[in-house]
């Protein structure tokens, strides 16, 4: 089971030729498809990129051969069973790394257990590592602190993992504001959909491992670019009202190398007051070929509802982008697109 310590961390760092875990190529093959994964030895195809969702904003990540997480935590707060998946399941993919945007339960809450049961390296700020370290009893795994709590948005943090180069940039958190004017978007805020709640009900081991992590602290904000040659990807599990704290940041998010893909939060705490505004801010800096709303699933009932709930007002707000500007959009749906590495399947 996740969380049994160093010994499972020692016999399970990754797959390789020689020896690969049964664990690890069932679970990449899973997560990254037949086609992609050696069934004998784990390994993951250099030549493609792919990413399975995994609730809210965690994604599964095979780019250039290596295997990471973004984000890590596993839906079971009320509605366990909603995402196929468990936090057995990314520990068995053997992650070289993850990478955690913030510190709040529903972005980081299995990282620790996963990072000691995979060996994976955890990056993200200092006090994402001194959080995520305290998630078990005696952490063997190793964190990289992108800056602290003294950070001011727009700090760029630039490394290298792997075959991967790598840019973090420290921005803001989602966060109420008061409704733009003139030109402000339409407040949204979907009717809550009970549905999965009542499929899927919450179980006493899913309250128990969620209830401790509750009250994480953010501990700062993180959105991260990779890079391989011929192919960039954005990822961000916020998008905060910069536009009102930290316009500069904008600047910083243009000056990132030019991006294929970006992942971004969609759902936000401002979207009450200013709709899908931020989401479409953080494109229009970024400008992006593809862009893929995260976010905004239904893994919460009675406070969250279904992606498609956001195609509408999504399509709506990027309506709002000049056509040279905009980019094509791949919806993802809950539950249909959990674990559905067709979705997210790009060559290199």
């Amino acid at each position: 089971m996740i969380g049994a310590g160093t010994a499972l961390a020692a016999g399970r760092l990754q797959a390789s030729a020689a020896q690969a875990d049964p664990r690890t190529v069932a679970a990449r093959v899973r997560f990254f498809g037949t086609d992609v994964v050696d069934p004998d030895t784990g390994a993951v195809r250099a030549d493609r990129v792919v990413l399975s969702w995994v609730g809210c904003t965690t994604y599964a990540f095979a780019l250039a051969g290596s295997v990471f997480l973004l984000d890590a935590w596993v839906p079971r707060l009320t509605s366990t069973g909603y995402v196929p998946a468990t936090a057995q399941d990314l520990a068995d993919l053997a992650p070289e790394a993850i990478f955690i945007g913030h510190g709040h339960f529903d972005h980081a809450a299995d990282a620790g257990r996963i990072a000691e049961a995979s060996g994976a390296v955890v990056y993200g700020t200092a006090e994402h590592g001194v959080n995520i370290r305290a998630q078990v009893a005696d952490p063997t795994f190793r964190t990289v602190a992108l800056g602290d709590g003294a950070s001011l948005p727009g700090e760029r943090h630039e490394f290298t993992v792997g075959p991967v180069e790598v840019t973090a940039v420290r921005h803001v958190h989602s966060a109420r504001t008061a409704p733009e004017r003139p030109g402000g978007s339409a407040p949204f805020f979907p009717l809550p959909e009970l549905g999965a709640l009542v499929r899927h009900p919450p179980t006493l081991a899913g309250v128990l491992q969620s209830a401790p992590r509750l009250g994480d602290p953010e501990g700062g904000t993180l959105l991260y670019q990779f890079r391989v040659p011929g192919f960039a990807l954005v990822w961000h599990d916020s998008s905060g009202p910069l536009t009102e704290k930290a316009p500069q940041v904008f600047d910083d998010f243009a000056d990132l190398a030019p991006t294929d893909v970006q992942i971004g939060a969609i759902q936000g705490f401002n979207q009450i007051s200013n709709g899908l505004r931020d989401p479409r801010r953080y494109i229009e800096a970024i400008r992006p070929a593809l862009f893929v709303p995260s976010h905004h699933d239904n893994w919460l009932p009675g406070l969250t509802a279904s992606a498609a709930t956001y195609d509408i007002p999504l399509r709506g707000e990027l309506s709002r982008i000049p056509t040279d500007h905009r980019p094509n959009l791949r919806t993802l749906h809950d539950p249909a697109d959990y674990v559905n590495p067709r979705r997210l399947t790009f060559p290199l």
